[in-house]
């Protein structure tokens, strides 16, 4: 039998990070309140349904729009543009973990 439960992705011990087949995504700022997240998760859901609707419809204008309101959301959540956090490091999101200061971390999942 096969297991529907998915696995969630590893998490960088400073929560900047979580990996998905061995490359960096930003998490959203962990600053936000509980109300914020909330509304901008419900955004951004509603934003990629409308990115799907317009591909089936092949609404090219539809889409583009509907793009830019994932990207919208996914500033305000801070996994897109300035980084959230104020310590100076940098942003290596969509970098492979393995080039990384995270490698030894990383190599400790498997």
């Amino acid at each position: 039998m096969v297991s529907l439960v998915s696995k969630t992705p590893p998490v960088t011990p400073d929560g900047r990070y979580f990996v998905v087949r061995g490359r960096f995504w930003r998490t959203s700022n962990p600053d936000l309140s509980a109300a914020d997240r909330t509304r901008l998760v419900a955004a951004l859901m509603s934003a990629r349904r409308a990115v799907a609707a317009a591909r089936r419809d092949a609404d090219v204008d539809q889409e583009a729009r509907a793009h830019a309101a994932v990207d919208q959301a996914k500033h305000e959540l801070g996994e897109r543009g300035p980084v959230w956090w104020t310590d100076g490091a940098p942003d290596l999101n969509r970098h492979m973990v393995r080039t990384t200061i995270y490698a030894d971390w990383f190599a400790t999942m498997a």
